[in-house]
């Protein structure tokens, strides 16, 4: 385990080699992940869905692995229980200031080589909090396209199209917006916000090309900066897909302009 640190004060715990059944899909994933003053933000092995692991990179479609864990939907089928389960394999940290790069490998359950993934995570202060930098770049391993999607582009209507920077967000009453007053999941906007218990205050950056938000509350809190929500997405040898989220993690309840004002 690695931790990230602002001002010296621990933020964020990685956890690279979880040790959990391949049904959950094992990957690195940060939790907890804290605000300034100590409140855990993120949630792991919820009851409702243990694949939920804290903050990390997930898909629920890789070439047809299931890298996000859980049943799979099947077109025509619906949810069902599949052996087809990959994981996301740590090759080691980077110490770098503020945090880590690292080389991963994203596999079917036999080993067999589905993405290769190279992402930096830094942790810095910020006006109000403190700001988690993610970026990713994922990259096919062979002279092959590798097609990613997400159970809506295999069938489920609803607002479905989740899988990429995946945070489940820690329980309690929360509400979710964006800067246009708009329904957040499923927006396009530069940033969404979901305030818990009036305690925190999440705001999400970085999406991009045709990535859309991807936003729960009620049954369960999470936000997701969601890469195929409608449409499977290819990527081609030598043109990784690369992706820098950033969220802002802040004590208490912010407004609207507060956001504004804090993000630069």
């Amino acid at each position: 385990m690695t931790e990230l640190r602002v001002d010296g004060i621990p933020v964020a715990t990685y956890t690279t080699d979880p040790d959990v059944d391949i049904r959950l899909a094992p990957r690195p994933y940060l939790h907890p992940v804290r605000t300034l003053s100590g409140q855990v933000v993120t949630d792991e092995f919820p009851e409702d869905h243990p694949w939920h692991l804290g903050a990390s990179v997930t898909m629920q479609d890789v070439d047809g692995i299931n890298v996000w864990g859980g049943r799979t939907y099947v077109r025509d089928e619906g949810y069902i229980w599949r052996d087809d389960h990959g994981r996301v394999v740590s090759d080691g940290l980077r110490p770098a200031d503020g945090g880590f790069d690292e080389d991963l490998r994203w596999t079917d359950a036999a080993g067999r080589l589905l993405l290769r993934e190279h992402r930096s995570v830094r942790a810095r202060a910020a006006t109000a909090g403190w700001e988690l930098s993610f970026t990713y770049a994922l990259s096919a391993p062979g002279e092959a396209e590798v097609l990613v999607g997400s159970p809506a582009t295999n069938g489920r209507t609803g607002g479905a199209g989740y899988g990429g920077f995946f945070w489940r967000v820690a329980p309690g009453r929360a509400e979710a917006f964006v800067p246009s007053g708009e329904d957040p999941h499923g927006a396009v906007t530069p940033w969404l916000a979901m305030i818990v218990d009036d305690a925190y205050t999440l705001v999400f950056r970085g999406l991009a090309g045709n990535d859309r938000w991807f936003a729960r509350t009620g049954d369960y809190n999470g936000v997701c900066t969601a890469l195929a929500w409608e449409d499977p997405l290819v990527i081609k040898p030598s043109e990784p897909l690369t992706r820098h989220v950033r969220v802002l993690v802040a004590d208490g309840r912010l407004s609207a302009d507060e956001i504004t004002a804090a993000l630069d």
